[in-house]
């Protein structure tokens, strides 16, 4: 048996790994578009930008370890088309035909059509290549546009790099679609507190540039002048091939709860996959820990496991000294309430549970390490009295 997995990123290289952990001793393709071996993304907004991680961290493995392990590691060539029907993929000259298909394309930034053809200096962060060369501009004056989790890590970099930074959302808070206004606003006080020029509720009107001087017009006539535009807007899945094979699609590749599309033989996962998830229903997450989990479910299931994805969503974000991780999913229902427990402001230690419908949907911890794993295990429980009492300690609560 051929088994091909499609995308050099996290999923996919947690998916190959995946096959020979459980014992396949087959045959796997692994296709990446991009020159390097797979690697994870979390580095290229975190350690590498801040400086405490070089440029060989976020690689999966070392390059070695495919060929030691009977994988055809197939990079710099994407996937130009895939025929179902007749089972085959086209990478490059080559035609490869496989039993198994795995689709772990990933996801691409969202462009901003007005700085991209404005000739200013940009970068939008996703590859290697752009967390190295930005990193090396840290220092200067930046324009973010987007106070996204990118957008936000970015900020953080560069106020350390001693940077200025002006972000921009059309927003009223940062990070406000995700955490609700309660929360977000800690994450807007903690941004000004390092002197970052938050533009929120506001967008950008202009952008040109005149010999090497950028002028960025936005909402309400305020203007700035940076050497550099990050534009972090947020991703769209990679459906191209997809589409082109005739894939059921719709905000990236349709997938049931064990994460077969609608052909047979064929996975998707990661970013990419739209998940009929077994509690939340349809949801698409673009995080770390979703990629490399599904990556290895996919990789299951192909090897006959027919067992459900039923993990909760989970993501974490450094920016200062504050680290944070979420586990779970409000949705796009929002939430009735949230409790809080600790200080939003001050030390920024806190604990924070969305309620829905009477059960917790989701939960974080801001510099509280102790607490994600109560956190996970009330995900999805049923909030009582006890979980709304801010004064109850989390600990006592499972």
């Amino acid at each position: 048996m051929h088994i091909v997995v499609v995308g050099g990123g996290l999923a996919g290289a947690k998916a190959v790994d995946e096959l020979r952990e459980q014992g396949y001793d087959g045959d796997i393709t692994l296709i990446a578009a991009e020159h390097h071996t797979p690697y994870e993304r979390p580095p290229l907004s975190k350690g590498i930008l801040l400086g405490d991680a070089g440029p060989d961290a976020p690689f999966v493995h070392e390059a070695h370890w495919y060929a030691d392990h009977g994988v055809e590691l197939l990079t710099g060539t994407p996937a130009s088309a895939l025929d179902v029907a007749g089972r085959r993929v086209e990478v490059g000259d080559r035609t490869i035909t496989w039993d198994k298909l795995l689709l772990a394309t990933g996801s691409q930034p969202t462009r901003l059509a007005m700085v991209d053809e404005s000739g200013v200096d940009l970068t939008y962060l996703r590859r290697l290549e752009d967390s190295l060369a930005l990193k090396e501009r840290l220092g200067g004056d930046l324009l973010v546009i987007g106070a996204g989790w990118i957008g936000l890590e970015v900020a953080s970099a560069a106020r350390k790099a001693g940077g200025s930074v002006t972000v921009v959302d059309t927003a009223e808070l940062p990070l406000l679609g995700v955490l609700g206004p309660e929360v977000a606003r800690s994450f807007a006080d903690l941004h000004r507190e390092h002197d970052v020029d938050l533009r929120l509720d506001s967008g950008l009107d202009s952008i040109s540039r005149d010999g090497d001087r950028i002028t960025a017009r936005l909402a309400g006539g305020h203007e700035v002048h940076p050497d550099l535009v990050v534009v972090g807007i947020g991703a769209r899945p990679d459906t191209g091939l997809a589409e082109a094979a005739g894939l059921d699609t719709d905000d990236g590749v349709l997938v049931d709860a064990t994460l077969r599309t609608s052909a047979p033989d064929v996975w998707a996962a990661g970013d990419v996959a739209n998940h009929d998830h077994p509690s939340l229903g349809r949801v698409r997450v673009e995080h770390w820990d979703n990629a490399q989990e599904q990556g290895k479910h996919a990789a299951r299931v192909m090897l006959g496991d027919d067992a459900p994805y039923d993990r909760q969503p989970f993501f974490y974000t450094d920016q200062y000294d504050l680290g944070m991780e979420y586990v779970g999913h409000v949705g796009r229902d929002g939430y009735d309430e949230v409790v809080v427990r600790g200080d939003l402001s001050g030390d920024r230690v806190f604990t924070a549970l969305w309620v829905k419908d009477d059960r917790v949907a989701a939960g974080m911890h801001a510099n509280d390490w102790d607490a994600t794993e109560t956190i996970r295990a009330l995900v999805g429980r049923a909030a009582d009295d006890r979980v709304r009492d801010p004064d109850v300690p989390l600990a006592d609560l499972v």
